[in-house]
């Protein structure tokens, strides 16, 4: 099976944004049906649980959860990524998103959310909202997984 991943990139007069596709064989998850689900396929097709650094994932969804396309959204240090509600919500509409998930990794292995992964899973669900685009989880990966949806913060 083959996943569509998404960048974005300018022309070469930098006034027309374009949207470059590529595509790469990932594990035989289409439909997401939970947070493990979404961890087995960041760990099998990015290896977001063996990163040095942190990286940061948004799952576009249909409205029966198939996965419609997956864009990394930053690449940071090894405790720290910088992430746009912005961002977020161009590329979901690109893609025709009806739900979306955040996934990003910790290396150092502690799962726990900071309080800035708090502040952020609560902004992107506000703006979602405004957008009829549902947040539907933001998954932390490192030594296991911890899901917002399973530990009721969304």
């Amino acid at each position: 099976m083959r996943i569509t991943t998404y960048r974005l990139h300018l022309t070469d007069d930098l006034k027309n944004r374009i949207v470059k596709e590529s595509a790469q064989n990932i594990p035989e998850i289409t439909k997401i049906s939970g947070p493990q689900d979404i961890t087995d396929l960041m760990n099998r097709a990015f290896r977001l649980n063996q990163q040095a650094e942190e990286y940061l994932y948004l799952l576009c969804m249909n409205n029966k959860n198939k996965l419609i396309g997956v864009f990394e959204l930053s690449h940071g240090s090894v405790n720290y990524t910088i992430m746009s509600t912005r961002s977020i919500f161009i590329r979901a509409v690109l893609c025709a998103a009806v739900k979306i998930s955040l996934v990003h990794n910790h290396p150092g292995g502690d799962v726990y959310p900071s309080a800035e992964d708090i502040r952020i899973t609560k902004r992107v669900r506000e703006a979602g909202e405004l957008l009829e685009i549902t947040l539907v989880d933001h998954i932390i990966i490192g030594n296991g997984y911890y899901s917002f949806l399973e530990n009721k913060r969304i």
